[in-house]
């Protein structure tokens, strides 16, 4: 599913109905939301798409204009909503289209992953990609190692009301 929305509680709303409805992936998989910069990681989903590639259905597309448009609450709202795991993937290092969002989402994930581990969520949960558009390949790769370490980490159990 992909969703194309800013406002923070149309995005809980969003990713809990899904959720709730058991969305593309299974109890027993983790749940993972992927907020995509739609110039570059977006694309490049769309590009493991057109190639073919699979990767797992349990990641779930949020359509970002940037991935500095990302807002803390954003990622603390997916996890409240019932993720087990949340990336951000946005432009290449340099080549954002807004100048310097891909910056400021490397330095929010930075900071919340410290906040992250204070209220008892492993860190590793949260991460951040750079994925330009001609990288398909690297999308599904990073949406399957996002899905293996979050797996290992376990489901997150106090979410799932």
């Amino acid at each position: 599913m992909v969703v194309f929305s800013y406002p923070i509680a149309l995005l809980a709303e969003v990713v809990s109905v899904e959720f709730q409805n058991g969305g593309t992936s299974p109890v027993e998989e983790p749940r993972i939301i992927a907020f995509c910069c739609m110039y570059c990681a977006y694309a490049a989903a769309d590009a493991a798409g057109s190639m073919r590639l699979n990767y797992p259905p349990n990641v779930h597309i949020v359509l970002m204009p940037c991935s500095g448009r990302v807002d803390d609450l954003f990622i603390l709202k997916a996890f409240e909503s019932g993720a087990d795991g949340v990336y951000i993937a946005g432009c290449e290092e340099g080549s954002c289209h807004f100048v310097s969002g891909n910056l400021r989402a490397k330095r929010r994930v930075f900071f919340l992953k410290r906040i992250l581990e204070e209220i008892g969520i492993e860190p590793e949960r949260l991460e951040m990609f750079h994925i330009s558009a001609s990288q398909g390949g690297l999308f599904a790769r990073v949406a399957k190692e996002m899905t293996e370490k979050v797996r290992l980490l376990g489901i997150i159990k106090w979410n799932k009301s």
